[in-house]
């Protein structure tokens, strides 16, 4: 069974920088599209950003563009999320999530994906 895990969250003040690492076991994330989705209580998830295979990242929420990044790790089949400058409105659930099929790019649409994680929480206080 594949599993897929977040960690890295926590509580961190506003203009700080956390980087959220994602692995899953049993399955190469050299041939996935892995992509960091975020959630608050009552709102839909929706795409913070993905890598596809060769690398190339695409950002999905303007307001985290040029503070966050994405990388990953073929030797340890781990994906990363780097957040700088952190915003309390960036306080949410973050999850990974990945697949290996069509379609065959980043979308945007969680029910494009497979597996995922249990989220990992990022709290950023004013």
């Amino acid at each position: 069974q594949v599993q897929v895990g977040e960690s890295g969250g926590g509580l961190v003040p506003a203009g700080d920088s956390l980087r959220l690492s994602c692995s899953g076991s049993r399955l190469a994330f050299r041939n996935a599209f892995v992509s960091w989705f975020r959630q608050t209580p009552g709102q839909e998830r929706e795409l913070v950003g993905g890598v596809i295979r060769t690398g190339e990242t695409t950002f999905g929420i303007d307001s985290v563009k040029g503070r966050a990044s994405i990388s990953r790790d073929s030797v340890f089949d781990m994906v990363y999320l780097q957040m700088d400058n952190l915003k309390p409105e960036d306080t949410a659930l973050y999850y990974c999530a990945a697949k290996l099929d069509l379609p065959m790019y980043v979308s945007r649409w969680p029910a494009d994906y497979v597996y995922w994680g249990q989220g990992t929480q990022v709290t950023v206080s004013s």
